[in-house]
Parts: C-alpha cells; structure tokens; sequence
C-alpha cells in the first residue's frame, strides 16, 4: 500500500500543472467557506466573551432581551435589597438599573445605522470590569456626557473625543472612549442611567444588572423572584444571558454553508475533470499496477487517495488564504436589538479543520468516478493504449 501511495504522489507531483489548477480552484472555495463561518463565530466569540461569572441579569418575565423589559423604579429598590446582592465597602448594594435605547447615527462612510445606548448606573462600571477606558474621561452625570466604544468610534461619524450628536432632541458629547475586550460592550454608548431616562422621556429602567454574595445565593434569589408576585421577573447569569444573544450567527452561518455547497459543486467537477485527464494518461501504468499484483480496489482506493490529498493541501492553503482576515473589525445587524454589532473575524483551530476536513469530502466525491473507472479498467487493453 505504501508503495501505491508513492507512485500517487510522484504522479502528483510530475502532473503539476493541472494539479495547481485544481488545487487552487478548491483553495478560493474553502477560503471563502472559511471567512464567511469566521464571522458566525466572531459573533458567537463576542457574546461568549462578554459579562462576569459573578453578575445576574434582571429582566421582565417573557422578554428576550433587554431592549423588550421594563423594570420600575420600585421594583429596582426592592430587587437590589433582597437577600444574596452584595454590598460593597460602603454597604450599598452591588447593583446597577440600566436604560437601554437604540439611536441612529451616521457612518463614517456615508449612510447611517442603528447603535445601542445603554444608561448605566453609579455602579455599573464596576459590575463590568472588562470594560476599560483607553482615552479620555469617563462621563460625568447631568452633562449630557457619553462615552463610546472605540470600535464604534472607528465606525460612525461624531464620536470622537470632544465631538458632539444630536439624538432624540437632546445633544449629547464624547467625553471619553473605552475598549470592552472584544465583547458585547463594543457595541455601545455609555451614560448615566438616570441621565438616560430623563434625555429619552423613559419612566423606568431596562433592566436591573446584580452582584450576589455566593452561588447558593443566585438559587435563593430564583426562588425569591418567582413567589414574588409584586415583581414577576425572571433572574439569569448574565455570561448565560449574553452567550444565548448569538441569533445574529445563525443566518451568517446558513449563508455560509449555502455558498459553500454551490461553490464545491464546481470543484467536484473540476476534481472530476482533472481525474479523468489523469486516468485517461496513465492507462497503461494502471495496467502495469495490475499486472504486478494490485487488485482493482487498491487502484481505486489509490485514486481516492490522490483526490483526498489534493484536497487535502486545497483546504490548508484555503486556510492559508482566509487567514489575514482573522481579528479584522467588522460589523452588522444585530436581529436581537436591530442595532449595529461590532465583532471580530474568527478563525479558530476548529473552524481551520473544519474548512479542511470538507475540502477532503469534496476531493473524495469528485474522485469516486474517475476511480472507479479506473479500477475497471481491463489489464490488456490498459497495457496496449499508446
């Protein structure tokens, strides 16, 4: 079988002209395959990626996010004095109401686009340490001051620091830019919560974001809020929340395997092609292999293999191509808040396997024919072809 598998890989190596060629049409295939799944798992990495093991997200009972809840201010008071919240060295309760509102600004570019504003409250910051200021200030409450994401900030006009944006009839200045470690938070504007809700005429809160003392306390707390019937809230780790936020990757990644599937139509034909010519001149080296005790399957388990190698080396240089993309800042339309989302172009060990592993399907496919015509071939008509 070794030997076989030689005289395969010589014969590559001796046809290289149309071996490039199919190599190279199966490596654009994969590549684009690779870059259009990187960007469902950009999204999926960002959301994974965001919010602290600690914090527990408070939204209204049968919302799906938080631009569709509403806590009031009653119900806030009473949420962050339950049993389980921590406190601080002050003794305040580790707790934040937030306010989130969805606005459009213009792009850099030309055009314009939906982005999330979220009102944070005095300890909001603190709740969400990944979230760092790289320049400027952080906002001041009763200023009408924001603070953006710098990833934004490279996307839409007016955000950088000292620049202004008229939203909703109020004006609002950057006074600051922070980066949120590649998470969720890189998509949003940040102020005063209380600020927030007076600028966009909001009675009540989004949402309520908490700190618990332990993990018992998170159980007790679920308990609390579903025998409480002034609340009728629901309680969810907010690592949890944010990683089921990933709706967005599904139609990405759909789109992905679509293209894939067309694309790898052609590449199996252009394999199939390639074979053919390859069978077609070496008819009477498949004779000499027969005559020299081969079996007709090892003959078509031999072409199998070549098809799969080439394959093979396609999906490793696809990878090879779709590899500058990774960690390139890009964005889209978020179908949870229909609001801009800010995320990274991720190729991952896994998805590089994955991307190779269906170059090798598409090569085996596109060999069986080829193959299996030439184990069929008969030994002296093989060993008399010019």
């Amino acid at each position: 079988m070794f030997r076989l598998f030689k005289y395969h890989f010589r014969s590559v190596i001796v046809r290289w002209r149309s071996t490039a060629a199919t190599v190279l049409g199966l490596a654009l295939v994969i590549a684009v395959f690779v870059m259009v799944q990187s960007l469902a798992v950009g999204i999926e990495k960002s959301s994974a990626n965001t919010g602290d093991p600690r914090n527990f997200l408070i939204v209204r009972q049968g919302a799906l996010a938080e631009t569709t809840s509403v806590v009031t201010r009653d119900q806030f008071n009473i949420l962050r004095y339950l049993t389980g919240v921590a406190r601080d060295a002050s003794g305040q309760p580790v707790a934040s109401a937030d306010v989130l509102v969805i606005i459009n600004l213009p792009r850099k570019g030309g055009g314009s686009a939906n982005t999330m504003l979220r009102g944070i409250g005095p300890l909001g910051r603190d709740l969400r340490p990944q979230v760092q200021l790289v320049a400027g200030r952080w906002f001041e409450p009763g200023h009408r001051e924001v603070v953006a994401s710098r990833r934004l900030a490279g996307r839409f006009a007016n955000l950088q620091i000292g620049d202004k944006f008229h939203t909703s009839g109020v004006d609002l200045t950057v006074v600051g830019l922070f980066d949120g470690n590649r998470s969720a938070f890189d998509s949003e504007i940040w102020l005063d919560a209380d600020e927030a809700r007076s600028a966009f005429d909001r009675p009540d809160y989004s949402s309520a974001l908490v700190r618990l003392n332990d993990e018992a306390a998170s159980v007790r707390l679920t308990k609390q809020l579903e025998s409480e019937k002034r609340l009728k809230m629901k309680v969810v780790r907010e690592v949890d929340y944010y990683k089921e936020q990933t709706r967005t990757a599904g139609p990405i990644r759909w789109l992905g395997n679509g293209l894939a599937i067309v694309m790898s139509i052609g590449a199996i034909f252009a394999a199939m092609n390639t074979l053919y010519a390859s069978v077609g001149a070496r008819t009477r080296e498949i004779g000499t292999l027969r005559v020299l005790g081969f079996r007709r399957r090892s003959i078509l388990l031999g072409f199998l293999l070549e098809g799969a190698m080439l394959a093979g080396i396609a999906g490793v240089l696809g990878c090879l191509l779709a590899l500058p993309m990774h960690g390139y800042s890009t964005g889209t339309l978020g179908f949870e808040t229909f609001s801009e989302i800010v995320f990274d172009f991720q190729i991952t060990p896994a998805l590089a396997a994955k991307g190779i592993g269906f170059a090798v399907l598409v090569g085996i496919i596109g060999s069986f024919l080829p193959a299996l015509r030439a184990a069929r071939l008969p030994v002296i008509s093989s060993l008399k072809a010019l």
